[in-house]
């Protein structure tokens, strides 16, 4: 086999384990009552910069699951809740699960003004998150 047919063929192979890679992951926004979706709402009122900031975001969170680490995502301790940390001027904060079947489910998202995140924040989104579980079940 010559060498061009084998960089064609290394190059296939690549680009079908890239694609296997990319989304193996999916991103689903929590629906209130009434199909509502506050999270989707609030990344649909973002400034045109800040919401490719975000779907930058999930992108990265669709491709790398639960490997994304720091400065991206982080732990809130002692919930079952992730923070999907966008950065820059605005400090965009998206709180999230993980849920069966590669799913992560989008629960509340805010603008973070401070360095302790508001203890109301993480409330809404347990409490959405605690609504979401009633529902599936």
């Amino acid at each position: 086999m010559s060498s061009k047919v084998q960089r064609v063929l290394k190059n296939i192979l690549f680009d079908i384990k890239y694609i296997t890679v990319i989304h193996t992951w999916k991103v689903v926004y929590y629906q209130a009552a009434q199909n509502k979706s506050p999270i989707y709402d609030f990344i649909e009122n973002l400034n045109d910069k800040a919401q490719a900031k975000v779907a930058n975001s999930l992108d990265l969170l669709e491709q790398y699951g639960i490997r994304l680490g720091l400065p991206h995502v982080k732990k809130i301790s002692g919930t079952h809740l992730w923070e999907l940390r966008i950065l820059g001027k605005d400090n965009i904060r998206i709180f999230y699960i993980a849920r069966i079947n590669k799913v992560f489910l989008l629960l509340h998202g805010f603008l973070k003004k401070k360095q302790k995140t508001n203890k109301r924040e993480i409330k809404v989104a347990l409490e959405r998150f605690e609504e979401y579980q009633k529902r599936e079940c």
